[in-house]
């Protein structure tokens, strides 16, 4: 097969593109600490041999994977982990409490997938997931640490984009894996070494009030770096800090608009493009708009569902997973 795209940093870390729809959308971040190895998100069963690959490029035997480490359960992230857990056999899944018993029986995460993207298109994205023994799994609670070979790894709960996700805190690279909680940051919207960062509301449990909160938790460690799984490392935390308290709110703002317009997603879907739009000119963004609008087109499409969500939940809704 192909290699995937490979990026290595400092510090032992590198991203494995998860070629998951297009090149550099999805990152699967690996950390090697003397010869043993942590794998953050897993991207999906497609995802796999890319990961298989690349671990055989750099001598890492499959023995020395010692975690898989989900952010949080949405397939992009976790539908490779049953395959990893066959393929490592020493390997340990690491997961969000709230998440443990859907890795161990998934059959309401596959069918609240299905019921989004219908039988035939879940099939072709993601493949099949299959469950996980309980005794290979590790909850991660709040505050709580595990080491890849003596270096820790700190694991702080972090909701607004999920209730089942946990950002991890590597005091090695004094940095943060975020999965979704630090937003969306694509390379090709990159100006001159300025990234640009934007959230992701994607069905089914945006929490403003939340996202808010575990954005100024991150910042509280006053992070070097956060590694996104859209896609991969940012730097300039404070300034994209502050851009995505403030898009948060234009993205609440936009779906309170729409609350009671006939056609909420055609609208709500406009004006987050309108949004992105402007807020790129200003970036200095090179792309076309037509460029811009493909590349986004996604995001925005599952942003307005996870606002059209948001939107019709009674108080009480962010209880359950």
């Amino acid at each position: 097969m192909t290699l995937p795209i490979v990026i290595d940093y400092e510090d032992g870390i590198c991203a494995i593109d998860a070629q998951f729809h297009r090149p550099r959308r999805a990152a699967i971040h690996l950390i090697v600490e003397n010869g043993s190895a942590a794998l953050i998100d897993t991207g999906t069963n497609f995802s796999i041999p890319g990961v298989v690959a690349t671990l055989k490029q750099k001598s890492i035997a499959l023995e020395a994977v010692e975690y898989i480490i989900l952010t949080h359960i949405h397939l992009d992230h976790a539908g490779g982990a049953s395959a990893c857990m066959r393929l490592f056999p020493n390997a340990k899944l690491v997961v969000h409490p709230r998440a443990a018993s859907h890795m161990a029986n998934p059959a309401r995460l596959v069918a609240g997938a299905i019921g989004v993207y219908g039988e035939t298109e879940f099939k072709r994205v993601y493949g099949e997931i299959n469950p996980i023994e309980a005794n290979r799994i590790i909850e991660a609670a709040d505050n709580s640490t595990i080491a890849l070979n003596g270096r820790p790894l700190l694991f702080l709960d972090t909701p607004g984009h999920a209730r089942h996700h946990h950002c991890i805190f590597d005091a090695r690279s004094h940095s943060f894996f975020t999965g979704d909680t630090f937003g969306v940051s694509y390379r090709e919207l990159d100006v001159d070494g300025m990234e640009f960062v934007f959230p992701t509301t994607s069905p089914v449990q945006f929490d403003p009030t939340a996202a808010h909160h575990s954005i100024d938790r991150i910042m509280s460690y006053q992070p070097r770096h956060a590694f996104l799984t859209h896609f991969s490392r940012i730097s300039h935390l404070t300034h994209h800090a502050e851009t995505m308290h403030d898009l948060i709110e234009a993205h609440v703002a936009i779906a309170q608009r729409a609350r009671e317009h006939h056609d909420r997603a055609n609208e709500i879907s406009k004006a987050l493009t309108e949004v992105l739009l402007d807020r790129l000119t200003k970036h200095g963004c090179r792309l076309a708009q037509t460029e811009i609008k493909e590349l986004l087109h996604s995001d925005i499409r599952l942003n307005t569902q996870g606002l059209i969500h948001w939107l019709d939940q009674p108080t009480e809704r962010f209880k359950q997973l």
